[in-house]
């Protein structure tokens, strides 16, 4: 068995980054602004390295000294600011924090540049999107931006796509940058660090005490089959929800879990969505079959556990044994120590969710999500910017195994009783590779979410009936969202 590493993660210290180039009229302190990247340097800026490869190895170096400028929401490293590795608090890897730094002086060098993150807030950096850019006078060379202002932005026609500055080539390639299509374009504006890894892919944790106690195929084995269906899964949930003290009320549910994440990946194994373009898929067959089947385990099978919008920590009592199938993923797993037998009493398995009736069996196994970046209209040797992002951003150069450490993860989905202990990770690795983009849950109107399952659950409202009254709204939504209100 592995031996349980743990990794410092720490969120970024607030320590100042002088930035040279950005307005500051909108850097303001924010005290709700939660820093979103971990301190260990190689998580903290997939970034850095002289790539040497022909597209970039013979750009032109501008005339005189170029400051490039990136708007960003928490202190990033290593930019032109640092000059020693501990000039970022709570180092945990002193050999890539040490490449990254290096590889500045690279970039420094080879393109005659200073690079500069501005940590300008959350609001901050709205801010700036909304206000310079439509001005035409963009206040930074390159924006991180979350999907549920950046989406908005590109609509608007804020964003230069990368075929504009020369890296449509390496966009699609993959290796160090990847790219996201919004909508019906068939243009990139979008781009943010190539990773490998399961971090930020959700599947099905699952009891497999139960599943054998049933004499049940493992759902694992299905899968890989081409054989894990709703179908299949109801009839696990049905068998393996039960009232196990004899008191006539049912204390283990075949699921129990988060909707909002059972929802999101429902519908991408039915090959539906909600919000993934500029007009409402809500109304759509394989959506309204997805909250069908939402509607049927709740109240027609009563194999899902009873929703309580008060317990959102209730995804987490599988650990008691109070459910066969839940929300699972490496920090859950992590947080719960299910490589712990000491911890956990029993087996515990992870799966990808269940192909729908509307897929033609291939279909996407994660949800887009994340940060990214954008290159704003208005920027001059834009060509020249994303040059400086893409060696920042291969700072490994090309030398994968330091970007991609997978060790943490295989860790902490080991599973001690398995004939494959490894085979929970390798299960989520190759699900994080699989990617559709649909920002449903950032829909909303005057603040508030515009989805929710709860008169599902509850049974006030069939799917028909929840889809006809809320189809309108959702529009509104969208269309608020894209900009076009």
């Amino acid at each position: 068995m592995k031996a349980k590493k743990v990794f410092a993660m720490s969120l970024a210290s607030a320590m100042a980054v002088t930035a040279v180039g950005c307005s500051s009229s909108s850097s303001k302190n924010n005290d709700d602004t939660k820093d979103t990247k971990s301190t260990d340097a190689k998580q903290t800026d997939d970034s850095t390295k002289d790539s040497g490869t022909d597209e970039t190895k013979g750009a032109p170096k501008p005339a005189g000294k170029r400051t490039i400028t990136m708007a960003t929401w928490w202190d990033m490293y290593y930019t032109s600011a640092h000059q020693d590795v501990d000039d970022q608090p709570d180092v945990s890897n002193y050999e890539t924090a040490q490449m990254q730094l290096d590889n500045m002086r690279k970039i420094e060098e080879k393109y005659n540049v200073e690079f500069y993150a501005e940590n300008m807030t959350w609001d901050g950096v709205i801010a700036s999107i909304n206000a310079s850019i439509m001005a035409g006078k963009p206040d930074c060379d390159v924006y991180l931006t979350d999907l549920q202002f950046g989406v908005p932005a590109v609509l608007k026609g804020y964003a230069q796509s990368v075929d504009e500055y020369g890296a449509e080539d390496r966009i699609k390639e993959a290796t160090v940058a990847k790219g996201l299509k919004i909508g019906d374009s068939d243009k990139t504006y979008l781009f943010t660090e190539q990773a490998i890894n399961s971090n930020s892919v959700y599947v099905l944790g699952f009891n497999m005490d139960m599943i054998k106690a049933e004499n049940l195929e493992n759902p694992q084995d299905l899968y890989e089959k081409g054989e894990w269906t709703w179908d299949v899964f109801m009839d696990y949930m049905k068998k393996l929800t039960k009232d196990t003290d004899g008191d006539g009320a049912t204390n283990v549910y075949g699921y129990g879990g988060w909707w909002t994440t059972f929802l999101t990946y429902m519908l991408m194994a039915n090959d539906a969505d909600i919000a993934a373009t500029d007009k409402e898929h809500l109304s759509d067959p394989k959506t309204v079959e997805t909250i069908s089947f939402m509607y049927d385990m709740y109240n027609v099978e009563k194999v899902a556990r009873p929703w309580n919008a008060d317990d959102w920590d209730y995804n987490n009592d599988y650990k008691s044994g109070e459910m066969a199938f839940w929300i699972s993923a490496n920090w859950i797993a992590s947080g719960n120590g299910d490589a712990d037998d000491t911890k956990i009493p029993f087996e515990v398995g992870m799966v990808p969710f269940p192909m729908g009736p509307s897929c033609d069996g291939d279909y996407n196994t994660k949800a887009t999500a994340g940060n990214w970046y954008m290159i704003p209209k208005g920027i001059a040797d834009s060509d020249l910017v994303f040059n400086v992002m893409y060696d920042w951003m291969n700072w490994y150069d090309f030398d994968t195994t330091y970007r991609d450490d997978n060790e943490w993860a295989q860790n902490v989905t080991y599973a001690p009783k398995a004939e494959d202990p490894e085979r929970n990770f390798n299960l989520l690795l190759g699900a994080a590779a699989k990617e559709a983009f649909d920002p449903w849950g950032s829909m909303q109107i005057d603040g508030q979410g515009v989805i929710n399952m709860w008169e599902i659950m509850n049974g006030e409202k069939t799917a028909a009936q929840y889809v006809e009254e809320n189809k309108q709204l959702v529009q509104e939504a969208i269309d608020q969202a894209f900009g076009k209100k």
